[in-house]
């Protein structure tokens, strides 16, 4: 059995520099963790209901906003200014914590550490959505295309 996540909050002035960074790549590794992380639990086109919507996914503590949109072929980075049709602002543990499912999303909301904004029912779905998504094999597969992506980005790699 692996210990617990310790609790831990980012200072402030890692998130005053995090907030001055582009959300691109963030962005974009979300998506694609979505991507792969829904693909192994539901067919694309169950997904139907998510298809050209907005979402905000906000770590407070970091001063991180990442802006994504589902499409008709997946997630994708959106760039801001627009209003989501949902945003979730937790911390980066509490979000990590659910993520390795040490913590309920209930009651991270019902003791205020997660916040849900927006489109209720959209709210459920997602939250249903990402429960089902096994997160240590989508960080094992996003680890493995790493290289690739970086060479791609990055001139003269």
């Amino acid at each position: 059995m692996r210990p617990k996540l310790p609790p831990f909050t980012f200072p402030a002035p890692v998130a005053a520099v995090v907030s001055r960074l582009p959300m691109w790549p963030a962005a974009w590794a979300l998506s694609r963790a979505l991507d792969f992380g829904t693909g192994r639990i539901v067919p694309r086109d169950a997904l139907g209901p998510l298809v050209g919507r907005r979402f905000a996914l906000c770590a407070r503590d970091l001063g991180l906003t990442v802006h994504f949109e589902s499409t008709p072929s997946g997630f994708r980075p959106a760039a801001p200014p627009f209003a989501p049709d949902l945003s979730i602002t937790a911390t980066v543990r509490d979000f990590i914590a659910l993520g390795l499912r040490e913590e309920d999303p209930d009651t991270l909301f019902f003791a205020r550490r997660l916040q849900v904004e927006g489109d209720t029912d959209l709210g459920l779905t997602v939250k249903n959505l990402l429960d089902g998504i096994d997160w240590g094999v989508v960080a094992e597969a996003l680890l493995a295309q790493l290289p690739a992506a970086v060479r791609r980005f990055v001139p003269g790699r």
